[in-house]
């Protein structure tokens, strides 16, 4: 782990050259766990932004765009190979730049290379369409075509596994891009940035600057960016979707969750048990996927309680880069400050409290209990806002439609799960639940070749699969015609 004396320095990278922002102004990051400053990084200004974007769009414009699908997959395979070989080293940043666990960070560094071996072998085989013109003398085909240039803005809690999910697709489509982490954990992005200078990419085809809310905004005010990717908060997400838009151009927006970890009388409790836990308190509850609300059958209400309590007080808070560690610190103390503050208005609104509560925890000022609170009600703040945080509202239901109508009383619509040894009801229940993902007897499990995505609130386009392509690039259709004829042209077909 980097101690206080040992403070990494990071630029910005545009066009393929490392440099400091404009103005020369720079940010200093801190390890979450030590408090100590472990990083000072570019604080880039919206003229950064313009640069990044003017190169992108040269980049675009330029050799880039008329790489065939294999070049650019040849230079996918090669930067997933680097990541996995650089896998540990990436998590040992991400985990020293925002708190979370080692070993969660060190599994998501190795997996994220698969994100772009996939998009290698997902381009080679993206087709177009021979379309049966109605007309004997036209032949009509459509092929796909690059979007432009992307902007991709991340959050803090997965920045490296997050990027991958846009810049993945992006890059294979054909697609330039300037990358925004989160000011928290910029890190891991720019050391993506080295890998994807060393795979041998043109200057401009990836880049990224650092910074605030001032950065973000010029890029998504940007005339010359053709698409916005954003995963964030729901309300940043809705004004970002509305300046792009105002520009024309295309977003995805994969926004918050209060996703239902819905489990029935007949269910394997145990299996339950560890779903609840991983759904909510793992990565300290900071996931938009988080299972934040607990759906349980009545008659199970008090058995289920218990025994997630009993897990949850047996769990180790303490230094994350630790394998015995199963809850390290949040990211910041602005989140620290939001999640004990809905906690203690919870308990002021007449929830009950489990476990945990909004006291200081003595493994650290970062850390927040992970708490469990009964008694509330559908409409009580707790169980309608998202946290992202290791808080968990539990509801009982009386039966089935109970527990659907529950699970869909929600602005939002990212995530969910189904526990039940009943399979008519298994998939009854999910497919009347409304969300873009819905596990049965699982929780917290994505893929490069699944697509994820969020009904309502909770963003609109999907990542990861081929959708993800198509999030990327242009439907173009064109007409042959065959004949030679002289044709009417006052007249259509």
């Amino acid at each position: 782990m980097p101690t206080s004396t040992d403070v990494r320095s990071y630029h910005c990278f545009i066009d393929g050259t490392w440099r400091p922002a404009a103005d020369g102004a720079t940010r200093d990051s801190y390890n979450p766990y030590t408090g100590q400053r472990w990083a000072t990084v570019a604080e880039c200004t919206a003229g950064d932004a313009a640069a990044a974007v003017h190169a992108a769009r040269a980049a675009f414009d330029g050799p880039w765009r008329q790489t065939t699908a294999q070049e650019r997959a040849r230079l996918l395979r090669r930067l997933g190979d680097l990541v996995e070989r650089d896998a540990e080293r990436l998590a040992v940043v991400e985990t020293t730049d925002n708190g979370k666990l080692l070993k969660e960070m060190r599994a998501q560094a190795s997996y994220t290379a698969e994100w772009f071996r996939y998009y290698a072998s997902a381009i080679e085989t993206l087709e177009g369409s021979v379309v049966p013109a109605d007309r004997p003398n036209f032949l009509v085909y459509t092929s796909r075509e690059p979007v432009g240039v992307v902007a991709a803005i991340t959050p803090w809690n997965s920045p490296l596994l997050l990027l991958a999910w846009k810049v993945a697709p992006a890059l294979a489509a054909g697609c330039t891009v300037v990358a925004k982490p989160s000011e928290y954990t910029p890190a891991s992005t720019l050391e993506l940035a080295r890998l994807i200078e060393e795979a041998g990419f043109p200057k401009g085809v990836f880049n990224v600057v650092t910074g605030g809310a001032e950065v973000g905004a010029a890029l998504v005010e940007h005339p010359d960016v053709d698409k916005v990717a954003f995963t964030g908060a729901t309300d940043t997400g809705a004004r970002i979707g509305a300046t792009a838009m105002a520009n024309h151009a295309r977003v995805t927006l994969e926004l918050g969750g209060k996703s239902p970890n819905v489990v029935f009388a007949d269910a394997d409790l145990d299996a339950a048990v560890n779903g609840v836990l991983a759904g909510i308190f793992a990565a300290s509850g900071q996931s938009c996927m988080a299972g934040s609300r607990l759906l349980v059958a009545d008659t199970i209400h008090d058995e289920l309680v218990a025994r997630v309590a009993d897990r949850v007080g047996q769990l180790t808070l303490g230094d994350p880069m630790d394998p015995g560690t199963h809850i390290g610190p949040v990211a910041n103390e602005m989140q620290r400050d939001k999640i004990r503050g809905f906690i203690s208005r919870a308990r002021a609104a007449g929830a009950t409290l489990v476990h945990g509560g909004d006291e200081p925890a003595p493994a650290g000022p970062l850390f927040v209990r992970p708490t469990i609170l009964t008694g509330v009600k559908n409409h009580d703040e707790i169980v309608r806002d998202e946290v992202f945080g290791p808080v968990l509202a539990v509801l009982p239901f009386a039966d089935e439609g109970e527990a659907v109508a529950l699970a869909n009383d929600t602005r939002f619509g990212l995530a969910a799960a189904v526990w039940t040894r009943d399979v008519h009801r298994a998939h009854r229940v999910a497919r009347q639940i409304r969300a873009g993902t819905v596990w049965i007897n699982a929780y917290r499990v994505v893929s490069f070749n699944t697509p994820f995505g969020g009904f309502g609130h909770s963003g609109q386009g999907r990542e990861n699969g081929r959708e993800a392509l198509h999030e990327y690039t242009e439907t173009k259709s064109v007409w042959v015609e065959l004949s030679g004829d002289t044709r009417d042209p006052f007249t259509i077909g």
